[in-house]
């Protein structure tokens, strides 16, 4: 039986998508989380693999794992790419990147699966894809029948910010062209207090607010629940995890932004062109292990 080694920096996100890429690939897999020792060492580590210099002598601590029991590695994120090239080259494991591996060499990865917004170079091991990988199953958090339309809303970050007013108008707006739906909401990590106070002064039939209760994710629920859903575009993860898991419409809620022609833009112009769901399975079709 065919088993996959994923490589985690412990970014949600990020092992995320790793085991995504398992589950749609129907392969097992196990997690192996690693960390440089300094953070000098992740920019030292690009300048070794530019001279095929592989070592685990730049990570802290780590529990080891009979390599040869696997038949390939996986990882998404920066932090991941050089260890992950270590395991792959010194145990002779096919080696597999998620996302683009800026930095590194990308000719002796033995796959790269890129997004399309970060404009990926044609090379014969490069796969692009529109969007994030994302594999939802639902929770059953939610038991309803009735229609639904379905609110997440992210925080500010390098790029975007959130004002209370806007988010306001969107929510007026919501409550008053949707008035015979049942309306969810959700907050994430960098959802603001003032944001959570705002969406307290509404009566919403399901509402979650992350800082109250971060064990506990709806998202599934609401990808596979609701004909709508109203989605702010600071998040590239909750974008692609909806337009790749759901046939729902998608309204992205625009925020103020820093800079224009940014990935986030990108992404959130691939989601308003596509209306269906993402055949992940097709796409990675040419992935053997």
């Amino acid at each position: 039986m065919k088993r996959i080694l994923i490589i985690s920096d412990g970014t949600p996100g990020h092992l995320n998508q790793s085991i995504a890429f398992c589950k749609i690939k129907n392969i097992s897999y196990d997690i192996l989380e690693v960390k440089f020792k300094l953070k000098i060492f992740k920019l030292f580590s690009y300048i070794l693999d530019k001279f095929d210099r592989y070592s685990d002598e730049l990570f802290k601590n780590y529990r080891k794992y009979n390599y040869d029991f696997y038949d390939a590695v996986v990882s998404t994120g920066s932090s991941t790419y050089y260890f992950n090239k270590f395991i792959s080259k010194t145990h002779n494991l096919k080696s597999i990147a998620l996302m683009l591996p800026k930095s590194y060499k990308y000719t002796d990865f033995n796959y790269i699966i890129a997004q399309k917004h970060d404009n990926p170079p044609q090379l014969d091991n490069i796969i692009t894809i529109p969007l994030n990988l994302s594999y939802t199953v639902p929770k059953n958090i939610i038991k309803s029948d009735e229609k639904s339309i379905g609110i997440i809303i992210g925080g500010d970050n390098s790029i975007f910010t959130m004002d209370v007013e806007n988010i306001k108008n969107v929510l007026n707006l919501i409550f008053k062209n949707y008035d015979d739906y049942l309306k969810y909401v959700t907050t994430s990590r960098r959802t603001s207090r003032q944001i959570e106070d705002l969406l307290n002064e509404y009566e919403f039939d399901y509402k979650l607010i992350y800082s109250d209760t971060p064990t506990i994710n709806p998202i599934p629920d609401f990808i596979n629940l609701c004909s709508e859903l109203f989605i702010t575009i600071d998040s590239t993860s909750m974008l692609s995890e909806a337009r790749a898991n759901s046939d729902a419409d998608i309204s992205i809620i625009e925020l103020r932004s820093k800079k224009f022609d940014t990935k986030f833009h990108n992404l959130a112009h691939t989601v308003n062109s596509t209306k269906e769901k993402v055949n992940f399975s097709k796409l990675l079709e040419k992935i053997e292990i």
